[in-house]
């Protein structure tokens, strides 16, 4: 991925790197007749970071959570209206570091779970101003002409995401995998930045 610069609330960091904060992240799906949709909130435009990005609904560690899973179930209640109530429900799907070249920084686990039977979510209007259900694939297309605004992140997980037939085989391949953390780099040159996954040449240089 190149950008001219970094999306809102993703500043470059010329300076000592900064920790990254442990955070969740909640994939939700449903089936339908065309595929699985995955449910993308839009972020309050006026937030400073990532204003207006359609991401998964979630947030970072409180200091009144048990636990990343207790994190991710109260971010999805309090940003989509959705409760849960399990968090046997949540299935670990990834985990993703923020560049050491960004400055605001997460630690975050995603998780994926089915959407419960007859659920309509509700944004909370403070943090998420809007949201809808898409399938992945809409959802890229529609990023690549400008009528969402999706972060590297999303992009990666809705590429992954459009390669399941359903919600079951997306759980299915959830639970047959062992999380590794993945964590980009952003390589800057005069003109612009890339970002690199592990693996992708010049992510070691």
């Amino acid at each position: 991925m190149r950008f001219d610069r970094p999306p809102p609330g993703e500043e470059l960091n010329p300076g000592e790197v900064t920790k990254a904060r442990e955070a969740a992240s909640v994939i939700v799906l449903r089936d339908s007749e065309a595929g699985p949709e995955v449910l993308l909130v839009q972020r309050n435009p006026e937030a400073r970071f990532m204003g207006g990005a359609w991401v998964f609904p979630g947030g970072a560690l409180g200091k009144e959570d048990a636990g990343l899973e207790q994190t991710a179930l109260r971010e999805l209640d309090e940003e989509a209206g959705i409760a849960l109530g399990d968090s046997s429900l949540l299935v670990p799907f990834s985990r993703w570091i923020t560049p050491a070249q960004v400055k605001v920084r997460f630690d975050t686990l995603f998780y994926v779970t089915e959407a419960p039977d007859g659920a309509e979510p509700v944004c909370d209007g403070k943090e998420c101003v809007d949201l809808r259900w898409i399938r992945p694939a809409d959802a890229l297309d529609a990023g690549r002409r400008g009528d969402l605004m999706l972060v590297f992140p999303t992009i990666k997980h809705l590429e992954q995401l459009a390669a399941f037939e359903s919600v079951a085989h997306a759980l299915e391949v959830a639970r047959s995998r062992t999380v590794e953390p993945v964590q980009p780099r952003v390589v800057v040159n005069e003109s612009s930045a890339q970002v690199l996954l592990p693996g992708e040449p010049g992510y070691d240089d």
